[in-house]
């Protein structure tokens, strides 16, 4: 699963990344590994997405991008 796939809401843990070129800009950006994701909105047309990055930091992306994110759900 990836972050392209969550519900408006849900909240899922980074994985890994699909994209090694991309996943430098992302962990640049504060995608690491074993933090956790929320998405918090989706653009009218569906790109770009928003999401929060740990508990204070809200990050946009491209659709392609999200999906380059791979996550699991956390464990509760």
């Amino acid at each position: 699963m990836t972050v392209a796939d969550l519900k408006l809401g849900e909240i899922g843990v980074i994985n890994s990344f699909s994209d090694s070129k991309l996943s430098l800009k992302l962990l640049e950006m504060g995608c690491l590994p074993g933090t956790e994701v929320k998405l918090d909105f989706i653009a009218p047309l569906g790109c770009p997405f928003c999401i929060s990055v740990g508990e204070n930091y809200q990050l946009s992306l491209r659709k392609s991008e999200a999906a380059t994110i791979n996550i699991s759900f956390p464990l509760n």
